[in-house]
């Protein structure tokens, strides 16, 4: 009943804080899909090339989130963005590249090569190709990965309050530091329930891309 109490009276503060979670995670990973997507397209050229660019962005990932924004103190602080909104935004594009790419080279990979020749057989060239059979079909594989992304940058973000970065990591930061509970409790819970409802969102989203002869095949039996 306190957390309640607490939540309720903290409501505009909470809304704001999760407002500006949603603004980080969302400029980083719409960043890391304009980059990802495009990358991932690009190393289904090369196996070589693809398993060097899998292994770094795997790499990255191991970085504890923690020790990453460390590292961007030093570095930014060159440019006087030492702290705040910047090294959050950059460290969790860079976490976000690994899902998207590797969603985007498996579902490119993955296409039907009956397909392929279909539209070659028609006269398309390589590049309608991609933008007109390869790419829609592959949407629903890459969406997937903006999930993952997603949900995972979500709690990512929450450490980033750390570094001045804002948003709902804010209150567990500050529950930590006071010994507050309620802070504590209200931010973890308020973290958990902003990544299952963008889940849900982004799975409507995905449906809604699906092309629908697609759809049809997933649930035929």
């Amino acid at each position: 009943m306190e957390l309640i109490l607490y939540a309720l009276d903290n409501f505009d503060l909470l809304l704001a804080r999760t407002l500006e979670h949603i603004s980080l995670v969302g400029v980083a990973v719409g960043i890391a899909t304009l980059t990802g997507v495009p990358i991932g397209i690009a190393i289904t050229r090369s196996e070589r090339l693809a398993r060097a660019v899998l292994y770094v962005a795997s790499i990255i990932v191991t970085i504890p989130s923690i020790a990453l924004f460390g590292i961007m103190i030093p570095v930014l602080s060159l440019i006087g963005q030492g702290i705040g909104y910047l090294p959050a935004v950059i460290a969790v594009l860079l976490y976000s590249q690994l899902p998207i790419i590797r969603n985007t080279y498996t579902a490119i990979n993955n296409v039907d090569p009956a397909l392929r020749e279909a539209a070659r057989g028609i006269g398309m060239s390589p590049n309608q190709r991609l933008r007109m059979v390869e790419i829609p079909l592959a949407v629903p594989v890459i969406m997937a990965g903006v999930r993952t992304a997603v949900v995972l940058n979500i709690g990512v973000m929450a450490i980033a309050a750390y570094i001045g970065a804002g948003g709902l990591g804010t209150f567990i930061s500050r529950g930590i530091s006071q010994s507050d509970p309620r802070q504590l409790i209200v931010g973890a819970v308020a973290v958990s329930l902003l990544a299952i409802v963008v889940d849900y969102t982004l799975l409507y989203v995905q449906k809604r891309l699906t092309p629908r002869g697609m759809e049809a095949a997933a649930t035929t039996p």
